[in-house]
């Protein structure tokens, strides 16, 4: 395995690559021109409580956007500190839990109903825990929430038709992926969706190896959207080290640790969602069927996720798994 490919094995190793990223001399795929806006757009966004997320939300309303919010916790108060720190109205919130299929299921439903078709949605809801955690599904919780909830979740909205579908005018679709995608050797398709308990030392690895099923399912549904004439474009991003509280698990004795290294050197939340606006709102990208970037610069994503038999396999397998569950 090559050097690139173990950056982001240990929870060491990743911090100090995260951080070494930032200090590399990158082109810049692009900027917000003023005619980047999003007046009479929808764009909704989870896991926006706080970090990345709560940014984001920030900037997409000071663009004119109405943002909806989807939370498992800070609800309802969130909301009210996005509209107080963009200077906009046109933010709503809504609580969803993404361990839990029902939870989901109902999400967009409400959203249908409250809000009617959408032309943004960024998937960013994440979690790293310290140990494996089943949900009520039998499901190992980083496994859900990082990528099984996310197919099942893009797939509701498509077939509630939650899309606005406007001619030359592309609805999108981002997901908050990582540059650790590219550390797993290969898939295990073997155990696909199979708990397994591990404890923190395993949690850097099986983030990214959820980030790479992530990213290859977003590079399938890709090619999906193009054969179906739908006018939606998909993008995936790595934002680089953020300074937030995705490690708000880890271990006690190393939180002080952490939250030091984080301050120092990662970048804080508005900075790292310069990908995530630049996606929703500028015309650049617009018509194009599929990006990424890690930072602001434009990446090819590891040849394990562009490959379209894996995309296959890894579409199989998850719908298999949901007709498993009886998630319909």
């Amino acid at each position: 395995m090559s050097k690139d490919k173990k950056d982001y094995n240990s929870p060491v190793q990743a911090t100090i690559t995260g951080i070494l990223n930032l200090f590399k001399k990158r082109s810049h795929v692009g900027v917000l021109n003023r005619e980047d806006r999003l007046e009479g757009k929808k764009i909704l966004i989870d896991g926006s409580s706080s970090g990345l997320g709560f940014a984001t939300a920030i900037e997409l309303a000071k663009l004119g956007g109405t943002v909806i919010m989807a939370v498992r916790s800070g609800f309802p108060e969130k909301a009210e500190d996005v509209k107080q720190k963009s200077n906009s109205q046109n933010v709503y919130i809504h609580q969803v839990d993404f361990s839990d299929f029902e939870s989901i299921k109902n999400f967009v439903a409400e959203i249908k109903n409250e809000h009617g078709k959408l032309d943004v949605v960024i998937c960013n809801a994440a979690v790293v825990a310290k140990k494996g955690v089943q949900t009520k599904s039998g499901l190992e919780q980083m496994f859900m929430v990082n990528y099984l909830s996310k197919f099942y979740y893009v797939q509701e909205l498509l077939k509630n038709n939650c899309f606005n579908q406007v001619p030359e005018e592309n609805a999108r679709i981002v997901f908050v992926a990582s540059e650790s995608h590219r550390n797993a050797k290969e898939f295990k398709w073997g155990d696909f969706g199979t708990f397994v308990p591990h404890s923190v030392g395993k949690t850097v690895e099986l983030y990214g190896y959820y980030k790479l099923l992530l990213v290859t399912f977003a590079r399938e549904l890709s090619r999906r959207i193009k054969e179906k004439n739908l006018e939606i474009s998909v993008f995936s991003l790595c934002p680089g080290p953020v300074n937030s509280n995705i490690a708000r698990e880890a271990p006690w004795l190393f939180k002080p640790l952490l939250r030091l290294v984080f301050f120092l050197f990662f970048s804080s939340p508005k900075k790292a969602s310069e990908p995530l606006v630049y996606f929703s709102a500028s015309k650049d990208v617009e018509g194009k069927l599929f990006d990424y970037l890690f930072l602001m610069e434009r990446k090819a994503i590891d040849e394990k996720a562009e490959n379209p038999d894996n995309g296959k396999k890894l579409w199989q397998l998850s719908e298999k798994l949901l007709n498993k569950l009886g998630v319909h």
